[in-house]
């Protein structure tokens, strides 16, 4: 009923502004007055929930709310705001015109298309909260990565492990959505409103923070036997990106103004498990076996990356071992006068107490030199090789490493 009445009063609305058209020019302040009529009118359709759902609408991602945090919350069932409408919204100017502080964050964005508008619409409402979650919003990676791989379960509702994932690709917020979509013809640009409702987003963090607690708790207690393996190394890595994301929860939830019982200044740190992981892996003993070596330079260099990624230069029976294979052959190239050697190397860590389960490989480094002697070439190609396994090499193990939220066999 309410809104048939809304949209029979914009009728006639329309209809007495064409009539007034139709007997004079009106004036600028007659204008004024129906343009901000017109915004009025535009507002209450949104509140009224009519206009087209941005969800089957084909449109850009609407963020990445939890089941809907936006549509479901009052003011923001407004769908409306997407509608398309020719008179500026009010939300455009001034969003708690419509999203009250009280009960919403509320930013807008623009942009020269409307994917761009959005994007910005969801950075600005992260802006909002302050450099502490700005600068920690990075952290969501492994731990999206995590949940979205089945490593760990925060939550029994599907679409709120969707959210999480989802406000990482996007780098924003869960629970921020758009609520509302609008393209000023006049001036080709595009606008959206991202909101977050304040009720919704406090009951959402703070259940996230108490699950993400009992998971830490769980990753953390283990036999010393598991503790001093790259599987504890692993588990405190993960634990450390469980607890960034907690700390950030805390801080959204500090905002807000309703932390729901939660202390955010108490929370761990994700240092706390990263020193802790630092300890454990300086206990673990890497062996390393290299066949085809020339006067242990191949051995030599992947000690250097072992040692400097902090474990301990183990044996070849250690419990694990990096298994490397070097190999250089003569290359004959027809009317060549230099002498040219290829080579190709290979490497992979092994846990040896598992039947020599790989861990990690890294793609096979390859090359050519040349020289006016063989032997002078197969020098050089030993010199790219070494250089190859600093520069290549070592930055991916490492990356694996930053990366490990569990260990995986294959």
């Amino acid at each position: 009923m309410f809104k048939m009445m809304s949209m029979f009063t914009a009728a006639a609305l329309c209809a007495a502004l064409l009539a007034a058209c139709a007997s004079a020019a009106p004036s600028n302040a007659e204008r004024e007055a129906a343009e901000a009529e017109a915004a009025a009118q535009a507002a209450l359709a949104a509140m009224d929930g009519g206009g087209r759902d941005l969800s089957s609408s084909g449109a850009p991602s609407g963020g990445a709310g939890s089941g809907g945090a936006a549509a479901q919350g009052g003011a923001a069932a407004q769908s409306g705001a997407s509608s398309p409408v020719t008179a500026r919204p009010a939300w455009v100017d001034n969003p708690s015109a419509v999203y009250p502080r009280s009960r919403f964050v509320a930013a807008v964005g623009y942009g020269p298309g409307r994917a761009q508008a959005e994007a910005d619409a969801l950075a600005k409402i992260v802006g909002i909260f302050g450099q502490a979650v700005q600068a920690e919003l990075h952290t969501t990676t492994s731990y999206s990565e995590a949940i979205r791989s089945g490593v760990i379960q925060v939550s029994e509702s599907t679409a709120v492990q969707n959210a999480i994932t989802t406000s990482a690709q996007m780098d924003t917020l869960v629970g921020a959505e758009i609520a509302g979509n609008w393209f000023d013809t006049r001036n080709n640009i595009h606008y959206a409103v991202a909101v977050m409702e304040n009720e919704r987003t406090s009951v959402l963090y703070a259940d996230l923070i108490r699950s993400n607690e009992r998971i830490i708790s769980d990753l953390v207690n283990m036999t010393p036997q598991v503790r001093n393996s790259l599987d504890g190394f692993a588990r405190l890595r993960l634990a450390a990106a469980i607890a960034d994301v907690n700390r950030m929860y805390g801080n959204v939830l500090t905002v807000i103004g309703n932390t729901r019982g939660i202390n955010p200044a108490a929370l761990q740190t994700g240092n706390d498990f990263r020193i802790a992981a630092a300890d454990v892996i300086r206990t673990i003993p890497v062996g390393i076996v290299v066949t085809g070596d020339q006067d242990n330079r191949i051995r030599n260099a992947f000690d250097g990356v072992i040692t400097r990624a902090g474990f301990r230069s183990g044996q070849d029976n250690s419990r694990y071992v990096m298994r490397v294979s070097y190999n250089s052959s003569r290359v004959d190239l027809p009317g060549q006068q230099n002498q040219f050697v290829r080579f190709e190397l290979s490497a992979r860590l092994e846990h040896a107490a598992e039947g020599n389960s790989g861990l990690f490989t890294h793609p096979m480094i390859s090359g050519r030199e040349g020289h006016l002697t063989i032997a002078e070439a197969e020098q050089r190609a030993l010199r790219t090789a070494e250089r190859r396994i600093t520069e290549e090499f070592e930055v991916a193990f490492r990356n694996y490493l930053d990366n490990l939220i569990t260990v995986k066999r294959n």
